[in-house]
């Protein structure tokens, strides 16, 4: 078995955007006059889609909305993530996020963003950090019914390149994806693919017995040891 592609999930694994997030959802949930998240913020919104991290918010306050009402929370949202990031003035990218990307992408190696971001935030971020070419498609949470820890996402990444590149066969065990929260490698588990976790967001221990690999940052990595696993697989 050799590695194929690279997966990538987004918010915590290319951009440091949490507390963003949670500011975001915050001003969401006051101005419906209902309480902010706490502490529940990483255990409802971190690695889930906006779609169903705020219907879990929602509904735990009494609050039940209409898909449509629910979708204009959303594009609210969207709108003041993007106005947040243009006043900034760099993009919270992480360290050696870019080159690491380049990388992958010179090896030959097909890349795809799995996310549950909505498209309209993923393209943004990609384009305004000059790495949107690398990637050959994106999967976002506006376009899939289930958010991780259901591995709907990571899956239809893998048609998706297949049906980019007919010849390529790709399957889930010739796949390398960098997560960093729990939901994420839940998902990764759940297809099939092997898991890196970055502890950009969670500890190192604790992320340690949940994938293949863990490391602090990118030049941790020893992808000569990856592509020798791969390689063992039969």
């Amino acid at each position: 078995m050799v590695l194929k592609a690279v997966l990538f999930d987004f918010n915590g694994v290319i951009i440091k955007d949490e507390a963003i997030h949670r500011e975001l959802n915050d001003e969401l949930l006051i101005a419906e006059n209902l309480p902010p998240q706490g502490k529940e913020f990483w255990r409802v919104c971190v690695g889930r889609s906006d779609r169903a991290a705020l219907t879990e918010l929602l509904a735990s306050r009494g609050r039940s909305v209409t898909d449509e009402y629910l979708d204009k929370l959303i594009a609210k949202k969207a709108i003041a993530y993007r106005d947040r990031l243009t006043k900034m003035e760099t993009l919270p990218i992480y360290p050696d996020v870019v080159e690491f990307i380049k990388q992958m992408y010179e090896s030959g190696y097909k890349l795809a963003l799995v996310t549950g971001a909505i498209r309209s935030e993923a393209e943004f971020v990609l384009q305004q950090a000059g790495i949107d070419r690398y990637f050959e498609t994106i999967v976002a949470g506006d376009e899939i019914k289930q958010s991780k820890p259901d591995p709907e996402g990571y899956l239809l990444s893998i048609a998706k390149l297949n049906k980019l590149h007919p010849d390529l066969n790709l399957v889930p065990a010739e796949c390398m994806a960098i997560e960093d929260t729990f939901a994420g490698l839940t998902a990764l588990k759940r297809a099939g693919i092997q898991a890196v976790a970055i502890a950009n967001t969670y500890p190192f221990h604790m992320l340690q017995r949940r994938a293949n690999w863990t490391i602090d940052r990118y030049t941790d990595l020893e992808f000569d040891r990856v592509t020798d696993f791969f390689g063992s697989v039969v």
